[in-house]
């Protein structure tokens, strides 16, 4: 199944960032240490890919509540998440870091699943 043009775009700028220095500097979308200029510590590639995946997962749950057709795991692997273990399986990882009730994505912001105009309940307890 292909992914919707949002969850294309969201993967394109996720794959698309240098994680490698993300939590050393605040930069803009798309940041490239080749082109932005080097400085800074650097995260290993293990700590690269965590942040990666931490971000695909926040952006997953969104979008997977969003649309009903969402694949997290076409998603991960757009965003240049590694997806299968090395034993050459669906990592079950990849859906295990999304919140998932009744195979529904829970609302985002929440633990809650169920239907209703939530945004109105996170804008409230936001302005708190």
């Amino acid at each position: 199944m292909a992914l919707s043009r949002i969850a294309r775009e969201h993967a394109a700028e996720i794959r698309n960032h240098d994680w490698s220095d993300a939590p050393f500097r605040a930069d803009r979308a798309g940041h490239d240490r080749a082109v932005d200029g080097r400085g800074g510590r650097v995260l290993t590639d293990q700590e690269t890919d965590t942040i990666r995946m931490n971000v695909m997962w926040v952006t997953a749950q969104v979008l997977g509540h969003q649309d009903p057709n969402f694949d997290v795991y076409e998603f991960a692997a757009a965003c240049g998440v590694e997806i299968m273990t090395r034993s050459g399986r669906l990592n079950g990882g990849i859906e295990a870091g999304v919140r998932i009730h009744d195979g529904r994505y829970m609302r985002p912001g929440t633990w809650d699943a169920g239907e209703g105009d939530w945004l109105d309940e996170v804008d409230a307890r936001d302005r708190c």
